[in-house]
């Protein structure tokens, strides 16, 4: 069957592929402990080890025993854009009206929804490479161009002002950044962040920042949101990463409030609604005791980093940015192989321990890379960083 142009554009999701072929060899028995094999160690999927707390279990229980589970706005329930509301003046200090927040399907269909919106047909977008590679998706998914700029160690893995202002063409209409990022863990920093928005600015451009991982922050200087520079930023965010509720298919927007009425009309049309069980589950996540276990939870992914780099540091598998934010570690696979797509396979098989390779991420020197999820319990960390150090 004919298929649509704009499936040219999107790239297979490299992540997924190689997990397939994880759970392949961890179906053999190699991996079978019964048979003398030792099981696979997943640190490739970006997904908490830690699922939704138990008011938040208990409140989709009550909403499904209740009967509520018809479709609600499309801009969300007003409760849960209210408990968003109040989140951010708590957690950050910033007002951020209930009318300008806007409850999607997921960080996906946040996204999608944005570049929808805002996006033309040929309309250029500049984004660091690495990055996440559904992110460009989206972009192109709206027949847009995502332009990747290189974005090396020295800066953190991310776009800088100077940077921004060189490749800005007449055919560019924004940014669209991820601060802490998926596959780095590493975060703009504020001021850089603000010089980067008044680049954009000074073009009439959009800036859309994905902050999806912004509640796992580990250092005060980055723990910041990008809102803080007024009501122009487009924030993208999610309850998968600190809330811990991946598979529910939750997220939000925060956009200026004149493009609320466009982005529910889109929403209307493409998705209806969120998940209503899902959004009344989400109200729980703000109660004290869902609060006190996250930061509980965040505390102990800061812990597993701890372990995890400096241990492949040792093993040669060198992180060069200390990861701010998020449950990524990014390292330097080059003095071990040169091209970290045959390295992780055949860590898959030698070490048993499944990691992702550079090749998502972008067009720099992705051989160079591979991506350890750390998003697992300490226990299982450190099994398979002795299985590293056995294999290297």
């Amino acid at each position: 069957m004919k298929t649509a142009r704009r499936l040219d554009h999107i790239e297979p999701f490299y992540v997924m592929e190689c997990a397939k072929a994880a759970v392949e060899i961890a179906a053999s028995p190699a991996c079978d402990p019964r048979q003398g094999g030792e099981r696979m160690l997943f640190l490739n999927i970006g997904e908490p080890d830690f699922t939704a707390p138990p008011l938040v279990q208990e409140a989709a229980q009550r909403a499904i025993r209740d009967g509520r589970s018809q479709y609600t706005q499309a801009t969300g329930l007003p409760a849960l854009r209210e408990a968003l509301s109040q989140w951010y003046r708590t957690r950050f200090g910033l007002d951020i009206p209930a009318r300008r927040i806007v409850i999607t399907a997921g960080a996906s269909a946040a996204l999608q929804l944005a570049c929808l919106a805002l996006f033309e047909a040929g309309d250029e977008v500049l984004m660091p490479d690495p990055s996440y590679p559904c992110n460009r998706h989206f972009v192109a998914a709206a027949e847009a161009v995502a332009r990747l700029l290189p974005a090396h160690a020295e800066h953190r893995f991310q776009l800088d002002a100077d940077a921004v202002a060189r490749a800005w063409s007449p055919a560019t209409r924004g940014v669209l950044l991820a601060s802490p990022s998926n596959p780095t863990g590493t975060s703009i920093h504020p001021d850089e962040m603000r010089r980067i928005d008044a680049v954009v600015r000074g073009h009439d451009g959009v800036t859309i920042v994905d902050e999806i991982y912004l509640g796992l922050s580990y250092d005060e200087t980055f723990g910041h949101s990008t809102l803080a520079l007024g009501e122009h930023i487009i924030s993208v965010n999610s309850f998968s990463k600190y809330f811990n509720m991946t598979g529910w298919r939750l997220g939000w927007l925060v956009l200026p409030e004149a493009l609320v009425p466009p982005v529910e009309r889109l929403a209307q049309n493409l998705f209806i609604c969120a998940s209503t069980i899902a959004q009344h589950a989400a109200l729980a996540c703000f109660e004290p005791e869902s609060i006190t276990e996250y930061e509980r939870r965040r505390a102990e992914f800061r812990a597993r980093r701890d372990v995890v780099v400096p241990a492949l540091n040792r093993l040669g598998l060198k992180v060069p940015v200390m990861p701010d934010g998020a449950f990524y570690a990014y390292a330097d696979c080059s003095a071990h192989s040169a091209d970290s797509w045959d390295f992780c396979f055949d860590l898959m098989h030698r070490a048993h321990v499944a990691l992702t390779p550079g090749r998502d991420f972008g067009r720099d020197d992705p051989k160079r890379w591979l991506r350890l999820s750390f998003a697992n319990a300490m226990p299982q960390l450190e099994e398979a960083l002795q299985r590293l150090a056995r294999v290297l």
